[in-house]
C-alpha cells in the first residue's frame, strides 16, 4: 500500500496532509437515498474501490471487500466508484445491472465520465482510496487480494483515531439498502447449452446456483441441479450446491460445469442425478504457470466456460487469462495456450497472451475463444505441439466499437459467448446487445440480430432488442441466447435472424418458498362454504407468463383447495367451520414487456383468522399485488 506520494506505508499511523476531492454533483448513485459528500463521512475509516463491471479482478476484489464490511461494519464504509472502461458500462442502468448480479450493498456512484477517477489520479482497475476519519487520504494501492493488506492497516487506524477521538463508532448513515429486484424465473442466466440427440436445454441460471435442465421440444422444467443457495457441495440435486455457474459441456450423459465463484469445475451425473466436484477447492488459485499435473489438490481461478474437442476438456480460465486443458481419462490438467499476461498477443501457444477469455466453441479443428477483455475472437490450435493462437477478428485492449465488415476493420464490444453452426461463428457480442455471425474462411463480420439498443424486443433482427447476451448455443436451426440482464433465454432463427422468447413451462420445480406467512386482519363469516376471490395485480408493463400456471391455494382445517388465476382472479369454494383459520398461497407467473422481459415469480402466504357467526358473510374477496413492497401486498 502507498500514500499519496507513492512511498509504501508502514506499520506506523501517519496522519495524512491531502484532502480527499469530493464527489462531483450530478452524478447517478445507486445503494443510496442522496448523492454523499466525503465531509458527511467525517468520522468513519473510507474505503473508495475504483471498479468497472467488466474486469474479472474487480470482481475478485468485492468478496475481500464485502468481508472488510463486515468486520468493520461501525467504523468502515466502502463506496464504489464505478469508472468504465467501455462504452456499454457507462449507463447507470447498466451499472444497476452490475450491482444487482454482483451482490453489492454498499454505495455506488457512476462516475460515467471518470471526473473522480481523475481527481483521485487512479490508473488501473480495481484501485482502492483509504481516507481517514479526518477526511485525508491515507494510502492508496491497486490490484486484487487485499483482505489482508486492508484488514493490517485498519487495525492500525482505527485505534489510533480512536484515541484521537476523532473515529465515530455505529452503523452508518449513508446508505439506503442493496437494491434489489423482484423474484425472477431465472436470474442473470450466464450460459446455454444445446443437446439435440438428448432433446434438452441446459441453462445456466447463475446468480439462483444452479442447472435448469429443459426439453427442447416443449420448454418445460426436467429436472434442477443446485439447492439455489451459493455454497460449494456435492450429492443430490437439491443437496448439492453452486456458486455463479457458467459455462457448460456436455459428454454421453455427464454434464460439466464451469462452478465460476467456487474456482472450480463440477460434474453431474444426468443419469445418477449427482453432482461432484473434478478439480478445485473453492479457493482462487493465484498462480499462472499452468505446468502439468494431477487434478488432485489443484485451484482454478474463475473457470468461466468448457468446451470438449478431441477427448480433452478445455477451460476458460478468465482469472488467469489462459486456456486450460483437462485430460479426464488421465486425471491431469495443464495449461494448453496463454501466458497469464492479459494482453492480445498471437504466437505459439503459451506465448500468446490472451484477456479474460469468457466463451469457447469449435468447429472440430480449432477451439475459438470469445476474447472478452480485447472485444476480439480468436483462433486456438488443438494440437498442443507447434500450435497457435491466432486473431480472428479484433486487435487489443482498448479498441473496441461496433462495427461489421471484414477482418481487421471488425470491432466488437466486450463479446461474451461463441458458438459454431452452420459453417460460421456466432458471438454474443456482449456490449454492444446484439448477436453477430462471422463467416469463415472469410472474416466477413456482420449483425445477425439486435438493434444495438439494450432492452427487450421480439422481431424483426434489426428490431430484436438484448440486454448484455453472454452466451449461445445451437440446435435445429436456432440459436439460443442467455440474454443475461433480461433474465431470460431468446431463440433466434439462423435462416432469418428472428428473435423470440424461449419461455419456460411447468416451473413449479423453480419456485421459491413462500417465505414468512403474513397475518391479516381477523373476518367473520358463516359456517358452511364460503366463496373465496383472489384479486392479483400486476405492476404496469407486465403481463401474465403464457403457459405457467399461476395459482391459488386455499387451505382451512388441514383440506386444501386449489384453483387457478383466469385473467388475473382465481374464485373457490371452501368448507369453513369453527375453530378454523383460513391460509392462502399465491404462486403468480408474469413476465415484463418491452424494456425487460424478465418472467418473475410472486409467491405470497396469507393467514386470515376467521370468526364464525351466524350473521357473517358468504363471500370473502383478497387482493394481493405482485412485485410491491410488503407493506402493500396481501390487502383485502
Amino acid at each position: 500500500m502507498a500514500d499519496p506520494a507513492g512511498r509504501s506505508i508502514p506499520n506506523v499511523v501517519r496522519p495524512g496532509t491531502v484532502s480527499a476531492p469530493d464527489f462531483p454533483a450530478g452524478l447517478d448513485w445507486l445503494n443510496t437515498s442522496a448523492p454523499i459528500s466525503i465531509r458527511q463521512l467525517r468520522g468513519k475509516v473510507v474505503l473508495l474501490d475504483f471498479w468497472t463491471h467488466c474486469c474479472i479482478n474487480c470482481m475478485h476484489a468485492l468478496e475481500d471487500l464485502k468481508r472488510l464490511e463486515r468486520k468493520y461494519r461501525d467504523e468502515l464504509v466502502v463506496i464504489g466508484v464505478h469508472s468504465a472502461k467501455f462504452d456499454g458500462e457507462k449507463s447507470t442502468a447498466s451499472v444497476r445491472q452490475a450491482v444487482l448480479r454482483n451482490g453489492i450493498e454498499h454505495p455506488v456512484v457512476n462516475d460515467r465520465e471518470m471526473r473522480v477517477w481523475q481527481e483521485y489520479a487512479v490508473r488501473a482497475w480495481p484501485s482502492f482510496i483509504l481516507i481517514d476519519p479526518r477526511g485525508k487520504v491515507f494510502g492508496t494501492h491497486s490490484g486484487e487480494g487485499i483482505f489482508d493488506l486492508f484488514d493490517r492497516v485498519l487495525v492500525q487506524l482505527i485505534q489510533h483515531y480512536e484515541a484521537e477521538g476523532d473515529l465515530r463508532r455505529g452503523p452508518s448513515e449513508v446508505s439506503a439498502g442493496a437494491s434489489a429486484a423482484p423474484p425472477s424465473v431465472l436470474a442473470f442466466p450466464g450460459k446455454v447449452l444445446a443437446d439435440s440427440d438428448g432433446r434438452r436445454l441446459f441453462i445456466a441460471d447463475t446468480n439462483h446456483h444452479r442447472i435448469v435442465v429443459a426439453s427442447l421440444d416443449d420448454r418445460s422444467v426436467l429436472d434442477v441441479f443446485g439447492s439455489g443457495e451459493a455454497g460449494l457441495a456435492d450429492g443430490t440435486p437439491d443437496a448439492a450446491r453452486f456458486t455463479s455457474p457458467q459455462g457448460m459441456a456436455l459428454a454421453g450423459q455427464t454434464l460439466f460445469v464451469a462452478d465460476t465463484g467456487n474456482h472450480a469445475v463440477r460434474a453431474v451425473d444426468l443419469s445418477a442425478r449427482r453432482v461432484s466436484t473434478v478439480v478445485g477447492d473453492g479457493r482462487q488459485d493465484e498462480g499462472r504457470d499452468g505446468s502439468p499435473g494431477p487434478l488432485a489438490g489443484r485451484r482454478l481461478n474463475s473457470p468461466w466456460d468448457l468446451e470438449f474437442a478431441h477427448g480433452v476438456l478445455f477451460v476458460a480460465m478468465a482469472g488467469s487469462h489462459q486456456i486450460y486443458g483437462i485430460d479426464m481419462e488421465g486425471g491431469y490438467i495443464a495449461a494448453h495456450a496463454g501466458d497469464g499476461r492479459e494482453d492480445h498477443t498471437d504466437g505459439p501457444l503459451l506465448a500468446a497472451s490472451l484477456a479474460q477469455p469468457t466463451g469457447l466453441t469449435s468447429d472440430g479443428e480449432h477451439l475459438f475463444v470469445a476474447d472478452s477483455e480485447v472485444s476480439s475472437v480468436r483462433a486456438v490450435s488443438l494440437d498442443p505441439r507447434g500450435g497457435h493462437v491466432r486473431t480472428v477478428v479484433g486487435r487489443g485492449l482498448f479498441d473496441f466499437g461496433d462495427v461489421d465488415g471484414q477482418s481487421q476493420a471488425v470491432r466488437l464490444q466486450h463479446p461474451m459467448g461463441i458458438a459454431w453452426a452452420s459453417g460460421a461463428l456466432h458471438v454474443a457480442d456482449t456490449y454492444n446487445h446484439k448477436v453477430k455471425a462471422i463467416e469463415l474462411p472469410g472474416l466477413r463480420a456482420r449483425t445477425m440480430a439486435g438493434s444495438g439498443e439494450a432492452g427487450f424486443r421480439d422481431g424483426p433482427p434489426g428490431e430484436a432488442r438484448f440486454d448484455e447476451p453472454a452466451g449461445l448455443t445451437a440446435a435445429d436451426g436456432s440459436l439460443y441466447v442467455a440474454d443475461t440482464n433480461n433474465h431470460a433465454i431468446r431463440e433466434v432463427d439462423l435462416a432469418s435472424g428472428a428473435v423470440s422468447s424461449w419461455t419456460l413451462r411447468e416451473l413449479a420445480r423453480l419456485a421459491p418458498p413462500a417465505g414468512q406467512v403474513r397475518e391479516l386482519r381477523e373476518r367473520t363469516v358463516r359456517a358452511g362454504a364460503l366463496r373465496l376471490a383472489v384479486r392479483c395485480e400486476l405492476p404496469s408493463g407486465h403481463a401474465y407468463m403464457p403457459g405457467a400456471r399461476s395459482g391459488v391455494t386455499a387451505r382451512v382445517g388441514g383440506r386444501a383447495f386449489p384453483a387457478v388465476l383466469r385473467d388475473g382472479t382465481a374464485v373457490l369454494t371452501v368448507e369453513v367451520d369453527s375453530g378454523s383459520d383460513l391460509q392462502v398461497e399465491a404462486v403468480v407467473y408474469y413476465c415484463g414487456l418491452e424494456r425487460s422481459g424478465a418472467c418473475l415469480i410472486h409467491r405470497e402466504a396469507l393467514a386470515v383468522p376467521l370468526r364464525i357467526a351466524p350473521h357473517g358473510a358468504s363471500d370473502l374477496a383478497l387482493r394481493l399485488v405482485a412485485g410491491a413492497p410488503e407493506r402493500q401486498r396481501g390487502r383485502g
